[in-house]
């Protein structure tokens, strides 16, 4: 089955997008439905179709409203009702518009096969919503009636060894660590000797 690949260079983006199957065309003509659709059918988005009402909301003929009379797949533009521009010589064409510029106001669900593409799209949907709420009341709960009822498996790694803990806690409560506290020791000890011994060197010196 065919794929799209995820690639960081602009030029294989638009080689892969130009190059796609109808398969795939047909997803990158998905836009966004109006919020009256959104909340009848549960869903956010759907492929564009001939005859569907969609409101332009970016460019120059943004708030234009009209059906899709055409879909150019090739190019990958839709054409609305009366949305024309003049040529040089008077004739009157229809502007071009990218999928991704206009939001759907209204559904033609005149076939079966769209009506169960919305029915299935509602259903993943909802099941993603009571997964996602589970999944936060876990969160929410306890740990300890989570580990109780066996939702939440328990953490696998490294227990921190005892000293460390220990030393964690006195660096929390100020305090020095017994370690840091013997190199501090050492150093002063190894600095009395120094002075002592440099001491003794410069009466010895000085005697002679």
């Amino acid at each position: 089955m065919h794929t799209m690949k995820l690639t960081a260079k602009p030029s294989k983006q638009r080689r892969i997008i130009y190059q796609a199957p109808d398969h795939i065309r047909r997803k990158l003509f998905a836009a966004p439905l109006s919020a009256e659709l959104q909340a009848s059918h549960g869903i956010k988005s759907l492929p564009i179709r001939n005859g569907d009402t969609v409101r332009i909301m970016r460019g120059d003929h943004k708030g234009f409203e009209g059906k899709i009379s055409r879909i150019d797949q090739t190019h990958f533009r839709v054409y609305v009702e009366g949305l024309t521009r003049e040529k040089v010589d008077g004739t009157a064409i229809f502007v071009p518009v990218h999928p991704s510029k206009v939001t759907i106001k209204a559904l033609v669900l005149d076939d079966k096969w769209r009506k169960n593409i919305l029915e299935r799209k509602k259903q993943t949907r909802k099941k993603v919503r009571e997964t996602v709420t589970k999944q936060l009341e876990v969160i929410a709960e306890p740990k300890e009636s989570a580990e109780k009822e066996g939702i939440v498996k328990e953490k696998v790694g490294r227990k921190k060894p005892a000293e460390k803990k220990r030393r964690e806690i006195e660096k929390l409560a100020g305090q020095k660590p017994e370690k840091e506290k013997e190199k501090t020791e050492l150093k002063q000890g190894s600095k009395r000797k120094r002075q002592t011994t440099t001491r003794e060197d410069d009466k010895k010196t000085g005697g002679a």
